[in-house]
């Protein structure tokens, strides 16, 4: 377990080399990747919804990547530690747009969610931006407090639960629990590398676990989508349709696929083609052989971004490295699990992959933080 406190106190002053560029190269062919299969994915949808069948690839390019790369730029360039002094700043903001989306004429809806900000025709989702603002306050919260603090009951459990209980309470208003678990998990993972007693980490998964239960019980449509993903087979029509759906475009796309742009299932047929249903619509053209890439190449992302952690020499830039490949490692698994049938569907989008400008350029962002910490890891 690492030493937080002694790491701060011994941390030799590096003045930074080479990034690791078999994690830059792997974040580039899964963001090529997901344009590629975006391009395709929502041809059809585009042109029924927007008459445009490249609508869904031009707005991902235009409010996702462009400003993405800015950011990626900038965040790559401006040394991590930096970011210590606007973390408390940045989540004070996060905050407040999660409460502006409760503002008639602000907020607006997107299904049965209100968690967007409508400003001049460009909506904004602020959930996707307190995943890194969060999780940068969250880092220099625990490396300040040092092991022995995290490890305190009332100085290191207790405030830490009390921060998770804001962003949750939020977030349910919504409600958005895709997102929230992702933020918990990434939390969770973070608070345990920081040197939490592992009987503490464990109590907060239990207590998770019992939250959900009692958040099935109190709304009757989680309860059926814990029922069709335990038979799903029930109501093919209904409350299953969507991952019937999943499983018939998956199936349907073998080992080879049927080819880049052939899909059946995005004709209609399968439900959020661009956002969490992608993975179906990319194993349905490319075949299994295209998915268990796109798989590996998620798996080689978070082994070089843990690597990144492991060898990153102060606490801050540890935490936070592992806060971000922890975040996308959940969210890839999460959505895909959901797609085979592994897990119940959350409605988590595929980092890099699925359509949506904030989370790409937010994303894009995170990984220009993480690129920049491997530029200050002990080289062996």
């Amino acid at each position: 377990m690492t030493h937080i406190r002694r790491l701060e106190k011994n941390r030799p002053q590096e003045s930074g080399h080479k990034p690791d560029y078999l994690l830059f190269g792997v974040f580039g062919l899964i963001l090529l990747f997901g344009l590629i299969i975006l391009t395709s994915a929502g041809s059809a949808l585009g042109y029924e919804k927007f008459g445009d069948s490249y609508y869904f690839i031009r707005h991902q390019i235009l409010f996702g990547l462009l400003p993405g790369s800015l950011l990626f730029f900038l965040f790559y360039k401006f040394h991590y530690e930096k970011l210590k002094k606007f973390a408390n700043p940045l989540l004070f903001v996060s905050i407040l747009m999660l409460i502006i989306v409760f503002i008639p004429g602000v907020g607006a809806d997107y299904g049965t969610a209100k968690s967007w900000i409508n400003v001049a025709g460009y909506s904004f989702q602020p959930a996707e931006m307190v995943k890194l603002t969060f999780l940068l306050y969250l880092a220099n919260w625990l490396s300040k407090r040092g092991e022995s603090g995290v490890r305190d009951f009332y100085y290191g459990l207790l405030p830490f639960v009390f921060l998770i209980g804001i962003i949750s309470v939020l977030m349910l208003l919504q409600p958005d629990m895709g997102t929230l678990s992702i933020i918990i998990f990434m939390c969770l993972a973070v608070f345990f590398a920081s040197g939490a007693r592992f009987k503490h980490v464990i109590g907060l998964i239990g207590a998770g676990v019992f939250a959900i239960f009692l958040l099935i019980k109190a709304a009757p449509y989680r309860a059926a989508r814990l029922t069709t993903f335990l038979q799903p087979e029930l109501d093919p029509l209904g409350i299953g349709y969507h991952i019937n759906q999943a499983f018939l475009a998956i199936g349907s796309g073998g080992i080879f696929g049927r080819g880049f742009g052939r899909s059946r299932q995005k004709f209609s047929y399968l439900p959020e083609v661009t956002g969490d249903s992608i993975f179906a619509i990319m194993a349905e053209e490319l075949g299994f052989i295209f998915a268990f890439f796109l798989i590996v190449l998620f798996a080689f992302l978070m082994y070089r971004g843990f690597r990144v952690a492991e060898k990153t020499s102060d606490a801050f830039g540890k935490l936070v490295a592992t806060g971000i490949i922890s975040w996308f490692a959940f969210q890839a698994f999460f959505n895909i699990c959901s797609m085979v049938g592994l897990m119940p569907i959350t409605g988590v989008p595929l980092p890099f992959i699925s359509s949506g400008g904030t989370a790409l350029a937010i994303a894009m962002a995170a990984m220009g933080i993480l690129l920049n910490i491997s530029k200050h890891t002990k080289q062996n």
